[in-house]
């Protein structure tokens, strides 16, 4: 039989929103759950309006994030993009970004390759374009 790993994102996966002191977001991941090698896979749910309190960008990994239900909006380097449920948007490593809960809040899959295990993400502490 193959070597295989299952976790459900919701009863198996911590929050680890709480322990940042953060409010109107779940983020939940999944990579040691699912015992991941060479990619990521990261849920969050986000209340509507909710933005992220900091822009992040990692020099090796890319990301994928998808709208599962909702919507939300994706600053990207000097842009926002909004998106709908199902929508798709890639992100390159090097790229500066954040994300922000639509009208109606969002939930959002995140997949991540390679894995560096965060290793190569840098923080930027209240980052979205044209804020100062």
């Amino acid at each position: 039989m193959d070597a295989y790993s299952r976790a459900n994102l919701k009863s198996d996966v911590q929050d680890m929103a709480p322990q940042f002191g953060m409010e109107g977001i779940e983020a939940r991941f999944a990579r040691k759950n699912l015992e991941l090698e060479n990619s990521g896979l990261s849920h969050f749910r986000l209340k509507p309006g909710y933005r992220t309190p900091f822009g992040h960008t990692h020099s090796e990994q890319e990301e994928i994030y998808v709208v599962v239900s909702g919507s939300a909006r994706v600053a990207i380097g000097d842009d926002v993009v909004e998106l709908g449920e199902w929508d798709a948007v890639r992100i390159p490593s090097g790229t500066m970004h954040a994300m922000e809960g639509g009208p109606e809040g969002g939930e959002i899959l995140a997949f991540g390759a390679p894995n560096t295990e965060n290793k190569d993400a840098e923080m930027q502490p209240g980052w979205w374009p044209g804020s100062s």
